[in-house]
């Protein structure tokens, strides 16, 4: 995987800044206090700012407000969570842009999480077929996942994220102030898309989680900071090399080595009507993986325990049996990343050697199934 993200510190010695090259580059920018970034963000000749943030993060909104204090700004508060990612929400998005007369030369600015980017992201994208959008994530699952690479998308009543379209955005705004807001339960889910990217490619993510007290993770963390710089590094470098998914070189994934434990994860939202937090569902996908892959004859028993342990450690659940395999299979098949009737896995043949394994054995889908359930 080439390397294509680099570290610049900024005249404080405190903001870390991850370069995104490619064919439209940009930067992600972790540190504390980042609002007042937000005007050199946004660039130049720019009238309007249209804020996208979920109903009850007005509060979180307001540093981002101050900021744009000499712009026109447009409020768009839209619903929390996964209901927000819905067409007419964005339709009511549109009709609002479309009244204040947002033009090309104008941006999008989303403030709040994961949801609210993928939603924000497609509005930007769709809008007279593409404006600027910057992101301003605030949980750790936003950060490291939606806001970097310029996936977007709202759901469908068939599934998660079916409709989308890939807009990178202008900049990204890690503000690690923001994770103190967060309830503990969401920044554990937050974890989730952490642990993965330690085991698709960067195994020094799996050594800091399992030496240091997960109690300790927090806002002001030197730890958490360094697990979402090497989470963001990982992912800028498989976008990079793969932006549109289209696969990698030498047998690698590509950026589908992203969707690594997401297949049985999307379905088991879909399950629980998106009760179930994105990366509580994608912790109980990898170790599903993991067991697949171990029955598959690809990866050592061992290193499947090291999944539960790993995502156990930071609280995150490693089994599931709230709903029957059939009902998860028929969610499964209707997945971004099957291919016709096939069904695709991301699994592992060792730590940071990810491949595709397409069309798996019935019966080791069924046994990994029973595995996540408990039944070992």
């Amino acid at each position: 995987m080439p390397e294509s993200s680099t570290d610049t510190e900024t005249d404080t010695e405190t903001d870390t800044v991850l370069h995104v090259g490619g064919g439209s580059p940009y930067d992600v920018v972790v540190g504390h206090g980042l609002a007042g970034r937000l005007p050199d963000v946004l660039g130049t000749g720019v009238q309007r700012v249209a804020v996208v943030h979920p109903v009850g993060l007005a509060h979180l909104a307001g540093p981002v407000l101050g900021a744009l204090a000499s712009y026109d700004v447009l409020a768009l508060p839209v619903p929390e969570g996964e209901a927000a990612k819905s067409a007419t929400t964005a339709a009511a998005c549109w009709e609002a842009l479309g009244a204040a007369g947002f033009t090309r030369s104008d941006v999008v600015v989303t403030v709040g999480g994961g949801a609210t980017t993928d939603l924000g992201g497609f509005v930007a994208a769709t809008w007279l077929r593409g404006v600027r959008v910057v992101h301003v994530p605030t949980t750790l699952l936003a950060m490291v996942d939606a806001a970097v690479g310029g996936k977007t998308g709202i759901n469908t009543a068939a599934g998660k994220n079916l409709v989308g379209s890939f807009h990178e955005p202008a900049g990204v705004l890690c503000d690690l102030d923001l994770l103190a807001t967060l309830p503990r339960a969401e920044l554990v889910a937050g974890l989730g898309e952490v642990v993965k990217c330690g085991f698709i490619a960067d195994p020094e993510i799996l050594r800091l989680v399992e030496t240091t007290d997960p109690a300790t993770l927090d806002a002001g963390s030197p730890v958490l900071r360094e697990l979402v710089e090497r989470a963001i590094r990982v992912k800028v470098d498989v976008v990079v090399a793969d932006l549109r998914e289209t696969g990698g070189a030498d047998g690698h994934p590509g950026r589908e080595v992203l969707n690594y434990g997401h297949t049985l994860a999307h379905a088991i939202e879909r399950a629980e009507d998106y009760r179930v937090r994105h990366g509580e569902a994608v912790a109980i996908g990898c170790v599903f993986v993991a067991e697949l892959a171990a029955r598959a004859g690809s990866l050592d028993p061992a290193l499947v325990e090291r999944h539960r342990s790993a995502f156990g450690r930071v609280g995150l659940p490693t089994s599931y049996d709230g709903a029957d395999y059939a009902t998860l299979e028929a969610a499964m098949r209707v997945d971004k990343k099957a291919r016709g009737s096939q069904l695709r896995f991301v699994v592992l043949d060792d730590l940071a050697r990810p491949r595709v394994l397409a069309g798996p054995d019935e019966a080791h889908l069924r046994a990994a199934y029973d595995a996540v359930r408990g039944a070992r």
